[in-house]
């Protein structure tokens, strides 16, 4: 299962197969001249300086003594030059046990030594030596070159991938219906775009690639040394297993631990965001100090875990140190032992201990590693279940463009529920011909809603079907559907940008004067015109800047530039004044003009201009009529008439009144002035 998910990630890098070719190239090239340099200095000490045997003294001599007591006289030869500490000798004759020298040759000062101190030639020259740097050097170069391409394609390939998810995510999220939306937390999702998507790309660069280093390091290492000498090569990975026993349970320690750090992310950000989006409600309440508290909460839970799993990685970077440390004291033990027996050359001895140095990067390196696929394991979990979640709505792959309709609405027999458990419509049956105007009028929670959501398909419906023109809607594809059918919600949401894309938000390819004129027909033109930038004023987020009224005579504007054959008026009216009301009346009668309108109000005005009102209760359609039809029978809609809509009757009765009577009035002003 895990091994299954880092393998989709690394799938991710697919479309870059040749850059990361060249990665494993560069990768292998480095990881080559980083462990060729251990060997350069086996060579170094065994042929430049090229000690050797040696033997201790057996006795404390002083600066004058030629005659010198020795371990082992076996190791020396007559005529040869040795070293005590800084001082040369040169032996004239060798003894069982005792050796006879000439003190201070090559002009050294003789001097005092003990017993401890060592009799040691060395054979090599300096030719040999500064080649051999030469050679590390040029080696430690290449070992640069390659590193520096190593991170620069490693932080390639993870922005590049890290891109991809972001837009593969945003992508899925476009096409998931509503269902999967109303389940969902904003910032839960945000956490998933920004910080889980942060770390897949820390997984590709710090985490599979530094494992491939660490893998070709330490295989390189493994076979060079075995080569070298198997006894210390077994001596120095004896301490292994502890290690990889060690990483498998830090790493499903760590990854538990990632999990509830990466969701209690995603729930610190979900607070955040609605309380940022809920900004003016919290003020208005003066619930400052409850967010805050709140945040804290969230936060510090935030900081608890995420503290956990540092400890955890701080108890596990030392283990790991620690161990390369202890290979090298035991090698280095060991390895003394053999030399002074005759076993081990003193430039093996060397280079075990600089292949055990380059190593101990890795070893340290590798609870990071550890950590990185920990983090990457609960990222992208969490990253998969968006991309895994399948859209409730689904296009069929034969489905058919809809176009030039005449806009015929049905719904024959729709059920519709958001969970088997519960419907919320049942039996319902709308018959909408061309440019008629339909509509639903109920209590709040009957069902009028979920109807209009389910004509764009923003949900499907559980039996029956919805057809447009006789056409099933599930049998035309998605977008061609949507583009028939403009939506004017209650709740107008606004872009963060200038008025003209905000109109043109649907049409994007709609020239400025067809932009000006779907706002003079939506009553807006004025008032825009008005501003000191016009059409490019730039309204705040959500529309911040606009009124209700002005915000929905600019969503009036935007649908009408689609230009559809069937319009949805989901309450546009309902939390509006009476004069702002008027305006939006005007510019909605001009756009229902010869188009399929179902509409959902509560404002009297809307539904006596109806051609048929179907009142909803409990999910069904419990009446059905014309205004006058309905109003003489004694039902819900003659309930809901006298509860809610006989004062705004009355209402505009007396101003109609009102108004004749200043009428009246005026033209007989007029007439005496004329008389006069």
């Amino acid at each position: 299962m895990l091994a299954n998910l880092y393998w989709r990630l690394l799938l991710f890098l697919r479309p870059y197969m040749k850059q990361v070719v060249f990665v494993w190239i560069i990768v292998a090239a480095a990881a080559a001249f980083t462990m060729v340099q251990p060997k350069l200095l086996e060579w170094a000490v065994d042929t430049g300086l090229k000690p050797s045997p040696s033997t201790r003294i057996a006795a404390d001599i002083d600066a004058s003594t030629t005659d010198i007591p020795v371990r082992n006289s076996d190791q020396l030869e007559a005529g040869r030059t040795y070293r005590i500490n800084k001082e040369k000798v040169r032996v004239v004759s060798v003894s069982q046990g005792r050796v006879s020298v000439e003190r201070g040759a090559d002009g050294t000062t003789p001097s005092a030594h003990n017993a401890r101190d060592t009799i040691q030639a060395f054979g090599g020259d300096v030719n040999t030596l500064v080649i051999a740097a030469g050679a590390i050097v040029a080696a430690a170069a290449l070992r640069g070159f390659f590193t520096y391409w190593q991170t620069f394609l490693g932080e390639w390939l993870g922005q590049h991938v890290a891109f991809d998810l972001r837009n593969m995510i945003y992508e899925k999220l476009q096409r998931l219906s509503y269902a999967y939306h109303d389940k969902q937390q904003t910032g839960q999702l945000m956490s998933r775009a920004t910080q889980d998507v942060e770390a897949t790309r820390m997984f590709i660069q710090m985490g599979a690639l530094r494992l491939l280093d660490m893998t070709l390091r330490i295989g390189i290492a493994a076979v060079l040394m075995f080569m070298t000498d198997w006894r210390l090569a077994l001596l120095a990975w004896a301490l292994l297993p502890l290690v990889a026993w060690r990483s498998i349970v830090v790493n499903l320690q760590m990854r538990k631990i990632w999990n509830v750090v990466q969701d209690q992310l995603g729930r610190t950000t979900t607070v955040l965001q609605e309380n940022l989006v809920g900004v003016r409600v919290v003020k208005a309440f003066s619930r400052e100090d409850y967010e805050e508290e709140k945040f804290n909460k969230e936060a510090t839970e935030l900081f608890r875990w995420n503290f956990a799993q540092n400890r955890l990685q701080a108890t596990n970077t030392p283990f790991y140190s620690a161990m390369g440390m202890l290979s090298q004291v035991l090698v280095l033990f060991m390895g003394g032992i053999w030399i002074t027996e005759g076993t081990l050359r003193p430039g093996e001895l060397v280079g075990f201990l600089a292949y055990l140095q380059l190593l101990l990067m890795p070893m340290r390196m590798l609870g990071f590693v550890v950590s990185q696929f920990s983090r990457a394991g609960a990222a992208g979990a969490r990253i998969f279940e968006i991309l895994d979640a399948e859209s409730a709505v689904k296009e069929k792959p034969d489905a058919i463009v809809l176009d030039k309709i005449a806009g015929h609405v049905r719904y024959e027999h729709v059920s519709f529920g958001y969970d088997a458990i519960s419907p919320v419509l049942r039996d319902v049956n709308i018959d909408a011909p061309p440019g008629k105007v339909v509509a639903l009028l109920g209590p709040t929670g009957c069902g009028k809603t979920t109807v209009v959501n389910l004509l764009p398909r923003f949900y499907d419906v559980t039996s029956g079907r919805i057809t447009i023109d006789g056409i099933d809607i599930r049998d035309v594809t998605l977008a061609s559907l949507r583009r028939n059918i403009g939506i004017i919600q209650q709740d107008v949401f606004l872009f963060s940008a200038t008025i003209r894309d905000n109109i043109a938000y649907g049409a994007v390819d709609a020239t400025y004067e067809q932009i000006i004129e779907a706002a003079k027909i939506a009553r807006i033109h004025d008032y825009i015109m008005s501003l000191p930038d016009g059409y490019d004023t730039w309204v705040g987020e959500r529309g911040i800047t606009l009124s209700g009224g002005q915000k929905q005579r600019v969503s009036i504007a935007r649908t009408l530039l689609l230009d559809p054959k069937i319009l949805i008026l989901d309450d546009s009216t309902s939390s509006v004044d009476t004069q702002t009301e008027y305006l939006i009346q005007q510019a909605l009668s001009a756009v229902m003009q010869g188009r399929t309108t179902l509409v959902i109000a509560q404002r009297l005005r809307t539904i006596k201009n109806a051609d048929e009102i179907l009142v909803m209760q409990n999910g069904r359609i419990i009446e059905q009529g014309t205004h006058e039809e309905l109003i003489s029978q004694d039902g819900l809609y003659r309930q809901i008439y006298d509860l809610e809509l006989r004062d705004q009757e009355e209402a505009l009765k007396g101003m109609a009144q009102a108004a004749a009577a200043r009428s009246e009035g005026d033209g007989g002003e007029a007439g005496g002035t004329a008389g006069a």
